[in-house]
C-alpha cells in the first residue's frame, strides 16, 4: 500500500470515528437531555444542556442554514478530492476530523428539519461560550491541526 493510500485511509478512518462519536453523543443528548434541566458536570464550569441551532459552529450566523449546508457540502467535496494527494499524517488526521464533524452536522441538518433548514443538536455548555457539540469541536481542532501541519517544515 502506498503512503498516499495509507494517508487517505487515515483521513477516512479518522473521519468515520469522529462521525460515529458525534452521532452517538447527539443521540444520547436527544434521549437523556432534551426537555430536561441542564446537568452540571463541573458545577459553574461545564454542564450538559440540550439545545439546537440553525447556524454554524458555536451558533454563528443562526439565520442562514442554507449557507452552512452549501459550505459543508463544498468543504466535504474538496476534502474528498484532495484525499489522494496528502503528504502528511497530521494533515490527514486534521482533514478527517473536519470531514467527520462536517458530515455529522450535515446529517443533523437533513434529519432535523425540512430541506437544508434543519437544526443541529448542541449540548456541551461551558456557560461563557455558545453551546456546541462534538462535531463543532472536531472541525475547529481539525482546522488548527491542518494549519499547524501546513506551517511545519518538511525535512
Amino acid at each position: 500500500m502506498s503512503r498516499r493510500t495509507r494517508l487517505a485511509a487515515l483521513l477516512y478512518g479518522g473521519g468515520s470515528f469522529v462521525y460515529l462519536a458525534d452521532r452517538v453523543t447527539k443521540l444520547l443528548a436527544e434521549r437523556y437531555l432534551a426537555n430536561r434541566p441542564p446537568i452540571d458536570v463541573i458545577p459553574g464550569l461545564v454542564r450538559l444542556n440540550y439545545t439546537t441551532n440553525s447556524g454554524g459552529a458555536f451558533g454563528v450566523l443562526g439565520g442562514q442554514p442554507w449557507l452552512f449546508f452549501a459550505a459543508t457540502v463544498l468543504v466535504c467535496l474538496a476534502i474528498v478530492a484532495g484525499s489522494t494527494r496528502l503528504t502528511r499524517a497530521a494533515s490527514a488526521v486534521g482533514l478527517g476530523m473536519i470531514l467527520g464533524g462536517a458530515v455529522g452536522n450535515l446529517t443533523d441538518r437533513i434529519i432535523h428539519g425540512p430541506g437544508v433548514s434543519g437544526r443541529v443538536v448542541d449540548f456541551i455548555d461551558f456557560r461563557v461560550w455558545p453551546v456546541f457539540n462534538l462535531a463543532d469541536s472536531a472541525i475547529v481542532i481539525g482546522a488548527v491541526i491542518v494549519v499547524l501541519a501546513g506551517t511545519r517544515r518538511s525535512g
